[in-house]
């Protein structure tokens, strides 16, 4: 058998923590890479130390804030960044409406691609911009779309603020909309992030059905009510499939 590198090693610990749909033990790693226990751990001490790992409160390990950091600087190459641009600003012809894309990142969702109406009235959120998962179309279709274990963890560790009268405060509450939506693979925010805009959001998925983004329609309620948004779901879906068309290319 041919001896392998420390360096191939290392990166198969980084790819397996990134594609796992939960935390794993050194255990695991050790058991599904076929890497002696007192290895495992001193790679894995390494990765801890330089960031590219972390431990959660479990003791599982999970990607760390320069992963993190590499796949937001993946997906917003230019060259891919583009393709998506093409395809938001096809949609908007379509509805009318903003379109975007947003990602999770830390504990917020983050904006990566916009394509804006030409109608007189909107809402400012740029690329670069950050939104609460709690209360956002884009934050809760992620929320729904994560484990109860994963979940019930990130939940916990959301504060929960106010900002408009609709925002739901309540765990318990948000839970069962996160299950609703679950069930639908709709995201919504009726009024709950910025009083008089509503959203829908739809997820794009990789080649094995995991969640890697959220497509989104927005509008001021002056001129669309979240009724009519839910109209255009088909349209979004049709878009969310184009961009999964895209990445489906990168994953070949």
């Amino acid at each position: 058998m041919p001896k392998v590198s420390s360096i191939t090693r290392v990166l198969e610990i980084i790819e397996a923590v990134s594609y796992a749909s939960k935390p794993l033990s050194p255990l695991e790693l050790s058991q599904e890479l076929d890497i002696p226990k007192p290895t495992i751990h001193r790679l894995i001490q390494n990765l801890v130390d330089e960031g590219f790992v972390t431990v959660d409160i479990g003791g599982g390990i999970i990607p760390g804030k320069r992963v993190r950091n590499l796949s937001v600087e993946l997906w917003q190459q230019r060259q891919f960044f583009n393709e998506r641009q093409i395809i938001l600003h096809k949609l908007v012809d379509e509805i009318k409406e903003t379109c975007g894309i947003a990602i999770p990142y830390q504990m917020d969702m983050m904006y990566t691609n916009r394509a804006k109406t030409s109608l007189p009235l909107q809402i400012y959120l740029p690329v670069g911009a950050k939104s609460p998962m709690w209360c956002t179309a884009t934050g809760k279709l992620y929320l729904s779309q994560l484990s109860a274990t994963s979940r019930a963890k990130i939940v916990q560790g959301l504060p929960l603020d106010k900002f408009t009268k609709n925002t739901i405060t309540d765990v318990a509450t948000l839970n069962a909309e996160l299950d609703r939506i679950a069930e639908t693979g709709i995201g919504i925010d009726n009024e709950e992030f910025i009083s008089e805009m509503v959203a829908v959001s739809v997820p794009v998925l990789d080649k094995k059905s995991r969640y890697l983004a959220s497509l989104y329609i927005h509008a001021p309620t002056i001129r669309v009510s979240l009724d009519e948004l839910l109209t255009h779901v088909p349209r979004l879906q049709k878009a969310a499939q184009d961009i999964q068309s895209l990445v489906y290319e990168l994953q070949s």
